[in-house]
C-alpha cells in the first residue's frame, strides 16, 4: 500500500518530470499518504510545485547523482519526462535502475515518445508489465486508453477550440491567428518546420512562414 498502515512506513515516490504529467502523478501520490519525491532541471518549475504543494512535495534539481540516489530509496518510480515534439531523453541509466529496491515500480509514462530509461520498451494494455534487472516496468503507451469515455471527453474539451478556429478560417489564416496552432505544425509544403522534430529525425527544417 502506497499509504502504508499503522507500522508499516508509506511508499517512497519519485516523479522525475514536474510538468502536467508529472504534477499530477505527484498530487495522486501524495493524496495516497506516499513520501513523494519530485525531480526537474527547471528550477522556476520546482518553485512553482513548492508553492502549490506547500511543502508536502521534496523537490530536488535534476543531475545524475541526484536521479541515481533518489532512486535507490524508490518504491515506485514516475518517468514524466517530456521533449515536446522529440524522442523522450534517456537520463534514467540501466545502472540506475538496476540500483533501485527489487520488487520495485518503473511507470514510463514517456514511452510515447520513446520513454525516459535505458531499460523502457513498449507494452500493452493486455499485457502491460515485465521485469527488467529485477524492476517491474509498466510501459504502456497511450495509457489514457485505460479510462476511454473520459479521456475523449478531456481531449475533446481541449482540442474543440482549435477545431472549430481551423473550420471558421482554414488552415493557413487559424494557424496566423493563433501561436499555439504555430507551435505545432510540424510540416508545410514538403518541409518539416518543427525543429525538434527534425532533430530527432536527422533531416533539414525551415521556419514556419507565418504573414
Amino acid at each position: 500500500m502506497l499509504g502504508g498502515v499503522p507500522g508499516v512506513p508509506p511508499a517512497e515516490v519519485v516523479v522525475v518530470g514536474g510538468g502536467i504529467v508529472g504534477s499530477n502523478a505527484a498530487r495522486i501520490a501524495l493524496s495516497t499518504g506516499s513520501k513523494v519525491t519530485v525531480i526537474d532541471k527547471n528550477l522556476r518549475r520546482l518553485r512553482e510545485l513548492d508553492d502549490r504543494f506547500q511543502g508536502r512535495v521534496t523537490t530536488l534539481a535534476s543531475n545524475s547523482t541526484i536521479l541515481a540516489e533518489s532512486l535507490l530509496r524508490a518504491d515506485l518510480l514516475i518517468g514524466a519526462v517530456l521533449a515536446p515534439g522529440a524522442s523522450a531523453p534517456k537520463i534514467i541509466t540501466r545502472a540506475m535502475i538496476q540500483g533501485m529496491k527489487k520488487g520495485s515500480v518503473f511507470v514510463d509514462v514517456a514511452i510515447d515518445q520513446g520513454g525516459c530509461a535505458e531499460t523502457s520498451r513498449p507494452t500493452t494494455h493486455s499485457e502491460p508489465v515485465y521485469e527488467e534487472v529485477g524492476v517491474q516496468h509498466y510501459c504502456v503507451p497511450n495509457i489514457p486508453a485505460l479510462v476511454p469515455n473520459t479521456s475523449t471527453y478531456a481531449l475533446t474539451n481541449a482540442t474543440l477550440p482549435y477545431l472549430l478556429l481551423l473550420a471558421d478560417h482554414g488552415v493557413e489564416e487559424a494557424v496566423r491567428r493563433d501561436a499555439s496552432l504555430q507551435a505545432a505544425v510540424s510540416t508545410y509544403r514538403g518541409s518539416l518546420t518543427s525543429q525538434a522534430v527534425a532533430r530527432s529525425q536527422g533531416r533539414p527544417w525551415q521556419p514556419l512562414p507565418v504573414h
